[in-house]
């Protein structure tokens, strides 16, 4: 990785492309910090403290604890991202929508249109509702409309201008713009989460003892990067063979190639959904003020809050996890069902004449890629499982409780990598020109990037 980022440094372009992200995300934290007219960041914070689920330490893992402070970009990116999977789901159910997925880049410019429009839309609907009901309860320095509306009006320009600079990460700096921004919010909450622990595992503890602590905490860190580094290059790849074809004198086709499928075919959907779906009752509940009675449906807020799994004392609390697991398998199977059509694939293939080798083309081939692709499915999604009951356990038996969860870590490492490839191609890119563009005994060295 070292190695990459130092020879990127020695191709012009590619600085250049690094240092406007490094300045873009220097931007992205210096309004993370701007506090939103006419508000009062300690009643979030006190209500914060307040409460016993984590969904909202989840949000606020996401916005790099803007929304704790009520920063100009409370909202960070959220709504873009809540944004992208509606439209993706859409485009499943309204033909209009797929036409433009599949029209190559003049519909794709079009989806991603009609994806900033919804994102305006949800910040300004989010924006609304925490300034109208927060509002009241002591967000808003005074309550009325000249401020309800400045708080509406800068936490959804907020959102717009950080998905404006995702974007133009995306153009003119590196790796994909949206991800970048929310790698550098979760990762400005680590510092904070590695404090929490040393004085809650390390401090005040004897030498052996807390030096003992902080080799576990490494290895178990460690352990969790390892498999989601795993679990992320993880691929399965279905060899395919073209057919020879003869057209007068020339003999075209007849090639190998493969069909990559990625173990985690779905990434860290299936997590955000399951999350969202099991904390979304838990949230309605703390803002009706209900949830901390002892009856049935107390106890069932308390069975889906993450902060009740695996402790030793309430095992019957448990039940959530298991639920959450699931919720975390189905959608891995619903949200590749809806991403990956073996359909579409074995009839491009039987198109272009290409055939899996002891496979007939059409239906064989469909049923053979469902196979596998089920089978794959399973795997990444068991994989996730892993990921994410790990910091669950250690949260629920020794009460580490911290941000950078299973989730964090899969977007941080996912993110990290997927960068990582795409400077290693523009690298590549400029590789190839200067190879074909220079003479002589320069173009030995131009190909190999001095």
């Amino acid at each position: 990785m070292l190695d990459t980022v130092r020879r990127a440094f020695k191709i012009e372009d590619v600085r250049k492309r690094l240092f406007y992200t490094f300045m873009m995300l220097i931007v992205v934290r210096l309004g993370s910090e701007l506090p939103t007219p006419g508000v009062d960041p300690t009643y979030i914070q006190n209500f914060f403290a307040s409460q016993t689920g984590d969904a909202f330490n989840f949000f606020d893992a996401f916005t790099g604890g803007s929304f704790t402070q009520m920063s100009v970009f409370a909202l960070s990116i959220t709504p873009y991202i809540t944004s992208s999977i509606i439209i993706q789901l859409l485009t499943i159910a309204i033909p209009k929508l797929e036409e433009m997925q599949k029209d190559g880049p003049d519909g794709r410019k079009k989806l991603a249109a009609i994806t900033r429009y919804v994102t305006v839309a949800l910040a300004l609907i989010q924006s609304t509702a925490m300034s109208v009901g927060f509002g009241r309860q002591g967000l808003l320095v005074e309550y009325n409309f000249v401020n309800a509306a400045i708080v509406v009006c800068t936490l959804t320009a907020g959102s717009a201008f950080l998905m404006w600079i995702g974007e133009r990460i995306t153009e003119k700096g590196v790796g994909n713009g949206i991800s970048i921004v929310l790698l550098i919010n979760i990762i400005s909450r680590v510092p904070s989460d590695f404090v929490t622990l040393f004085e809650q595992f390390i401090k005040g503890k004897t030498l052996a003892k807390g030096l003992l602590s902080a080799v576990i905490i490494l290895a178990v860190i460690l352990v969790v990067i390892l498999l989601v580094v795993i679990l992320q290059d993880g691929e399965r790849r279905i060899a395919v063979q073209y057919s020879q074809k003869v057209q007068g004198r020339k003999t075209y086709g007849g090639q190998s190639s493969h069909i990559p499928l990625k173990v985690n075919t779905a990434g860290v959907i299936p997590v955000i959904f399951a999350s969202s779906l099991m904390q979304f009752p838990i949230v309605i509940a703390q803002f009706l003020g209900k949830g901390n009675g002892t009856g049935i449906g107390s106890q069932i807020l308390k069975c889906m809050n993450s902060n009740n799994w695996c402790d030793p004392d309430n095992l019957i609390y448990s039940i959530g996890l298991v639920v959450y697991i699931v919720l975390t398998i189905f959608f891995a199977y619903f949200y590749t069902s809806i991403t990956f059509n073996p359909l579409e694939i074995a009839n491009n293939m039987k198109k272009s004449g290409g055939f899996i080798p002891g496979i007939r083309p059409g239906k064989p081939t469909v049923e053979y890629l469902t196979k596998i692709l089920n089978y794959i499915i399973f795997v990444g999604a068991c994989g996730l499982v892993i990921i994410q009951v790990i910091p669950y356990f250690f949260n629920g038996v020794f009460g580490a409780n911290v941000s950078f969860g299973g989730t964090s870590i899969i977007i941080i490492v996912g993110v990290v990598l997927e960068t990582l490839k795409q400077i290693e191609s523009q690298m590549l890119v400029r590789n190839y020109t200067g190879f074909l563009n220079t003479k002589g005994g320069s173009m030995k060295n131009s190909f190999l990037g001095y």
